[in-house]
């Protein structure tokens, strides 16, 4: 009887599939905005003074923080493959429910708060389940719902109280309780960080945990990828798809209750445009406008460097206008790096 054995794989051989460090960043999506948020605090720490101190850094920090939530949810349902331009205006839609209720009819903050986050979910789910039940881009669709709660924002609330303003949530009950939830300020020294920084870290850690360790964010970068061959190996990709468009809705929440109970009033038309700096941010950090390819660590960073860079636009006392540009430059500038950072870390993966 003949024994057939194999060679022993030598070291050697091993080591040629093994990637390098290099390899290794390359496929990571929030490398490029790491190394972008360098350069802009590098830049802004050295022609002003005020950004690195302890006021600059709690500012831009908290210029990023309602960006950074809502981003890193964007950035979850753009792996998903979809948009949310809805985004935006349902942080008003959000806070004027809660204020609402709460101002106008007596309810208490926390129940008010409850009742607005049903609402919430309930238009997101609606979201995700119309853009799979009728296969419509969801950039169509959640710019039906945009404009729907762009005109109940303003309809209702000029109804009720005769202007576009609610306001007086100071003498809400339950606002002292809800207020240290969602506004409370930390003292770090001479820095005072605002609960908005806080809940944009943790919301970070949660999404990056849930995207990169468990079988949902598997799904997510499926359906993202390719919904067909994702459906065909038993992905639940509706179920997958309202989700994330229930987590922007979910965010939308938290940036409206930190900004209501910390500005203690809301206008009907906050919000609107800002759906656009969402995306930017998700790309900057890595995500790629066709799906299946990004990160929401890398989504945060890119929120960082939105807050750095309009704060410090304003130490070095320059004119704001250019803050626009930078916009634009950057988004650019993210698309081409993300694309060839996808194809190298598609030949690291062969």
């Amino acid at each position: 009887m003949t024994v057939v054995t194999k060679d022993p794989v030598s070291p050697e051989s091993q080591s040629e599939h093994q990637p390098t460090l290099m390899q290794r960043l390359i496929v990571r999506p929030e490398l490029g905005a790491g190394l972008g948020a360098l350069v802009v605090f590098v830049f802004f720490s050295a022609i002003t003074d005020e950004f690195l101190s302890p006021a600059g850094v709690a500012n831009w920090l908290d210029d990023a923080s309602t960006l950074g939530i809502m981003a890193i949810a964007v950035a979850l349902l753009m792996i998903g493959g979809e948009f949310d331009l809805s985004a935006g205006v349902m942080t008003a839609s959000t806070a004027l429910v809660t204020a609402l209720l709460a101002v106008e009819l007596g309810w208490n903050v926390w129940f008010a708060l409850g009742a607005s986050l049903i609402f919430a979910l309930a238009v997101g789910a609606l979201n995700g389940w119309v853009v799979m039940r009728t296969g419509l881009p969801s950039f169509i669709v959640t710019l039906g719902t945009f404009l729907a709660l762009q005109g109940l924002n303003l309809g209702v609330t000029r109804w009720v109280t005769g202007t576009v303003q609610v306001s007086g949530m100071r003498s809400a009950d339950g606002y002292e309780s809800a207020g240290w939830v969602f506004a409370a300020t930390t003292d770090i020294g001479d820095a005072h960080i605002q609960a908005s920084v806080l809940w944009w870290i943790v919301l970070t850690a949660l999404a990056a945990i849930l995207l990169m360790r468990t079988k949902f964010g598997n799904w997510v970068f499926a359906v993202g990828g390719s919904l067909p061959s994702a459906r065909a190996v038993g992905v639940p990709a509706v179920r997958t798809k309202i989700l994330l468009f229930m987590g922007t809705a979910f965010a939308a929440w938290v940036v409206g209750a930190c900004n209501l109970l910390r500005f203690t009033s809301v206008q009907a038309n906050q919000g609107v445009g800002l759906e656009f700096q969402y995306i930017i941010a998700a790309v900057v950090g890595g995500c790629l406008l066709t799906g299946g390819f990004g990160s929401v660590v890398g989504a945060a960073i890119g929120a960082l460097i939105f807050g750095m860079a309009r704060q410090g636009i304003v130490y070095a006392n320059w004119n704001s206008d250019w803050f626009m540009l930078f916009l634009g430059i950057l988004l650019l500038a993210a698309v081409l790096v993300n694309n060839a950072f996808k194809k190298q870390a598609e030949r690291v993966r062969r």
